[in-house]
């Protein structure tokens, strides 16, 4: 699948696959100067591009499994959404869970971009819904003997 993109900055680094089956392409942070994110705080970084995304996908954006694990850094709404009408500056509020400040560099991969088809629904109203096994359980409710 081709999909457009446009960088906003001459600078701007394009997303790359750290493998040839990695699902997510690195975003890269696109500063003029570091980015101090102090703790339990967000910032926006700018990724410098923007996308034309299919119709019948989005792009999710998800943490870096290092960044988070060794910076404790991650999206601050977990899973950034790209939708296939937006075209502006795809951007990661990018949120500090320790307890020192953390400092983003221009060039820094700072998350991953999946694209990922999803299904438009339409929503019934209705007073009842089928029974199942499960029914109401929830919140660690299955596997209990």
């Amino acid at each position: 699948m081709d999909i457009k993109i446009k960088r906003l900055r001459p600078e701007a680094k394009l997303p790359t696959r750290g493998s040839a089956f990695a699902a997510g392409y690195d975003l890269y942070a696109d500063l003029d100067a570091d980015v101090v994110i102090k703790p339990h705080s967000t910032e926006k970084i700018s990724a410098g591009i923007a996308l034309e995304i299919p119709e019948g996908y989005f792009g999710g954006i998800y943490a870096r499994s290092g960044l988070a694990t060794k910076e404790n850094l991650r999206p601050a709404n977990c899973v950034g959404v790209i939708d296939a009408d937006y075209r502006g500056p795809v951007t990661v509020a990018l949120h500090n869970d320790s307890d020192e400040t953390r400092i983003v560099q221009a060039g820094e991969r700072i998350a991953q971009l999946v694209i990922q088809p999803f299904l438009s629904v339409s929503f019934i109203e209705t007073d009842e819904l089928s029974e199942t096994v499960r029914g109401e359980g929830g919140f660690g409710s299955t596997g209990k003997a």
